[in-house]
């Protein structure tokens, strides 16, 4: 278990102006009664994907309120991660199998981690995905309460994989999901519907003039004469990459100008990232339209929120979504998006009016040709997804419903 080093704290009152102050007043109040609380999140990694995004931000705006939040990650050999990576799809429904020997793998790295941890130490564990899951059954309570945060789309798992999960699921006190219908069924203990969020003064999200976000784009080689769509996601095969290069084959049929940018980063926790990137740049071919572009290619922060801010639309073409914050994210910054309509994306997208859902490659190249057509209506768009975002996933109000289920917990 590795304790995670976060920036210095800063305090809710950068918010101020951006989140309402009915928002701002809650949070405080929360803060001030929980501020003896010992509250520890515990996650597979402190690079990559969603919620290590979210927790790099969340600790951080915490601890700048006072209070006492602390960040742990899995330490382990790369062998677990493979079998974590198969149980992460088996339970987003993948039909795959998990041996005796690969539960064996994650039942010991679970009790390893144990080793690092001093319960007594902490009022409130929140452990996330399934990773770091069995640590409680390894444990026991000793006398904390835990939570477990499940960021993936459960909607339909593998029945033997989520009935092996449930053992030491139902000894949580409390779970969380994205949606009600990621439940798994056989759940017991109280469940919370809670949705992640993105921090808006993080460097990715803040303000970049058009002009700063074409600058920036035009070192990775993009034209900026020519119309330009991207997806940014992991390599990931429920991010449906393949099925994007297919759309962007399709729009470029009808606009041969169009260029396509595909930005992912390599996560600790994923090794199947290099598989599909490889697998990604043999399908996209010599097409030198297709840019295909990795955090090794001094590609960051600052870099992808150049290029959310600068495409003419943004896709996420996910065919399983536990939520998809890089739809926030674009939305945040006034650029129309295009998403699958699975999971949580149709709970940021408002099809028609602050984006568009799609079903299939064919709907997405249609829908990408219309939007970089009709500029101003994607203008349009841009600016009711932004207010959508304001009022919903914004990192202050996530941290009100996790203080909120915490006070519940302990009080």
């Amino acid at each position: 278990m590795n304790a995670v080093k976060t920036q210095r704290g800063i305090g809710l009152e950068h918010y101020q102006g951006i989140i309402d102050d009915s928002l701002f007043d809650e949070v405080v109040g929360l803060a001030r009664r929980l501020k003896d609380v010992r509250v520890c999140h515990i996650n597979a990694t402190s690079y990559g994907g969603g919620v290590a995004e979210i927790l790099q931000k969340e600790i951080p705006l915490a601890k700048g309120m006072g209070l006492q939040f602390d960040w742990k990650t899995v330490s382990a050999e790369p062998g677990f991660f493979d079998v974590t990576k198969k149980i992460h799809n088996g339970l987003q429904g993948a039909d795959v199998k998990i041996s005796e020997r690969e539960w064996q793998i994650y039942q010991s790295c679970n009790i390893d981690q144990v080793k690092r941890i001093n319960p007594s130490d902490y009022d409130v564990f929140f452990i996330h995905d399934p990773q770091p899951a069995e640590i409680i059954g390894c444990i026991g309570k000793n006398g904390a309460k835990w939570v477990w945060r499940c960021h993936i789309d459960t909607d339909e798992p593998n029945r033997a994989i989520a009935d092996y999960f449930l053992k030491f699921l139902n000894l949580y006190d409390a779970s969380i999901f994205t949606m009600k219908d990621y439940v798994l069924k056989g759940m017991k203990n109280d469940i919370f519907i809670i949705e992640p969020a993105i921090d808006p003064l993080a460097i990715k999200n803040r303000c970049l003039s058009h002009k700063e976000a074409e600058e920036l784009v035009r070192g990775f080689h993009i034209d900026t004469s020519r119309p330009l769509v991207t997806q940014v996601s992991r390599f990931d095969p429920w991010k449906d990459p393949i099925g994007v290069v297919d759309a962007y084959r399709a729009a470029k049929k009808e606009m041969p100008e169009l260029q396509l940018a595909m930005i992912g980063s390599m996560a600790d926790d994923d090794p199947e990232g290099q598989e599909i990137y490889n697998q990604l740049k043999e399908y996209a071919g010599e097409n030198q339209d297709i840019h295909i572009l990795t955090n090794h290619d001094a590609l960051h922060d600052i870099e992808v929120n150049a290029f959310q801010t600068y495409s003419d639309v943004i896709i996420q073409k996910s065919v399983k979504e536990g939520f998809g914050l890089t739809v926030s994210e674009a939305l945040w910054k006034e650029t129309p998006v295009i998403g699958g309509n699975v999971g949580g994306i149709p709970t940021q997208i408002q099809d028609g009016k602050t984006g568009f859902l799609v079903n299939n490659s064919l709907e997405c190249a249609e829908k990408i040709v219309y939007l970089v057509k009709n500029k101003k209506i994607g203008e349009k768009m841009g600016k009711l997804g932004k207010e959508d975002v304001r009022k919903k996933f914004l990192l202050p109000r996530l941290l009100r419903d996790e203080l909120k289920l915490i006070e519940k917990l302990v009080h």
